[in-house]
């Protein structure tokens, strides 16, 4: 299977990077099965930080040794997956112990629908109906140097302004 890593760089050999911000599924490597998705991302991140170029990495994802390791899968939005992506976005100290997760990516108006959810405007079942009419784009999180070695580096496709 094919995933995708948007970056302000070539990312030959992905690592584990401390964020500077809390994200969904906690420190990590992320990719996408979508390489919209992470053109997109490379698109904001370039007009956000001024970049004049970004990348979209490439890389095949054997899904047969991704077996062998911890793994949280979501396959939809469900009471689980909010708890978890609360959790990483609330506690900054929060620790999970997967090799990988993977689930639904909460792009700008799941954002939103979060911080609804969090501000007790929206309960959690009102939270889950809204989501459930999303089309959602998905994400692997790869949260530990092991898993990492379940990616081989295909290319990177050069972005533009």
């Amino acid at each position: 299977m094919r995933v995708y890593h948007g970056s302000l760089e070539r990312v030959p050999t992905p690592e584990i990077r401390q964020a500077t911000r809390t994200l969904d599924y906690g420190t990590g490597f992320y990719t996408t099965t979508s390489a919209k998705q992470a053109e997109d991302w490379v698109r904001k991140r370039m007009k956000d930080s001024g970049a004049r170029k970004g990348y979209v990495n490439e890389y095949e994802l054997d899904l047969d040794a991704l077996k062998q390791f911890h793994c949280a899968i979501f396959d939809s939005p469900t009471d689980e997956w909010i708890d978890f992506v609360m959790n990483n976005r609330l506690n900054k100290d929060f620790v999970h112990n997967y090799d990988v997760v993977y689930g639904p990516v909460a792009n700008d108006r799941v954002y939103t629908c979060f911080t609804l959810y969090e501000g007790g405007v929206m309960n959690k079942q009102n939270l889950l109906a809204e989501l459930r009419t999303y089309d959602l784009v998905d994400q692997y999180l790869f949260h530990t140097e092991q898993a990492l070695q379940v990616l081989k580096f295909v290319k990177a496709k050069e972005i533009l302004p």
